[in-house]
């Protein structure tokens, strides 16, 4: 894969907003691969900037969306402590297996990240190390003759593959996840079918109230109404 510089959709002397691909990890450890930081970094250093990115949240490698980071150590702590508060707002489309019911409602779970496999799993409340994962979700449209649904989903706390996981464990698996949900048939691939929609933060130095909105590119999307993807 081919990993190019991220689409820029917002710059200012504090933050930058920009669209990650499906595909592209945020922030890597390994040596020669390309990520959404280091190409940031680059971008700045071609500007001949500071070549700082301050991480502010993550999205798993397999799923696309929007995401802003820093420019400053000062817009990191603001942003971040948006983010550790809850009030940092987040925004997902999701393609599911299967049509989840009720068609709006509230997911609460316990998970619990096994970083020896990097999943993470539902189990009961009290299990040591375990953390709160709560979403609201709403199913805008049905597709393929009642077979999946494109669901809109509001994050409230930021889990380790939380939507995956808690769809999963709802009995609903994201298309395309063959982590959490079933292998695809007749070895066909489709990225996970999950965008970050919608994301709206203070920002950290005029306190405006900023928001930015995307729509999603993958192949699982491709059926759904234009009119329900303006989140």
């Amino acid at each position: 894969m081919r990993i190019k510089q991220p689409e820029i959709i917002y710059e200012d002397e504090a933050i930058i907003v920009c669209r990650k691909e499906a595909g592209v990890a945020v922030q890597t450890a390994r040596a020669g691969q390309a990520d959404v930081v280091s190409l940031l970094k680059n971008y700045r250093a071609k500007k001949k900037e500071e070549p700082y990115i301050g991480l502010i949240h993550r999205l798993d490698q397999p799923v696309e969306g929007v995401m802003v980071f820093a420019k400053t150590p000062q817009a990191t702590a603001k942003l971040s402590a948006q983010v550790s508060s809850r009030s940092m707002e987040k925004e997902y489309l999701a393609v599911t297996t299967g049509v989840p019911e009720p068609q709006k409602g509230e997911l609460r779970d316990w998970l619990l990240r096994d970083g020896k496999t990097n999943t993470s799993a539902v189990v009961a409340r009290g299990t040591s190390q375990a953390k709160e994962a709560v979403l609201d979700y709403e199913v805008e449209q049905v597709l393929e003759d009642g077979q999946q649904a494109l669901v809109h989903i509001w994050l409230h706390t930021g889990r380790h593959h939380q939507i995956r996981v808690q769809f999963a464990h709802a009995g609903y698996p994201l298309v395309g996840d063959t982590k959490y949900g079933k292998p695809e048939q007749g070895g066909r691939y489709c990225p996970v079918a999950l965008c970050s929609c919608r994301i709206g933060f203070l920002h950290p130095v005029t306190k405006k109230k900023m928001e930015f909105v995307i729509e999603p590119k993958g192949k699982a999307f491709s059926g759904v109404a234009k009119d329900t993807k303006n989140v």
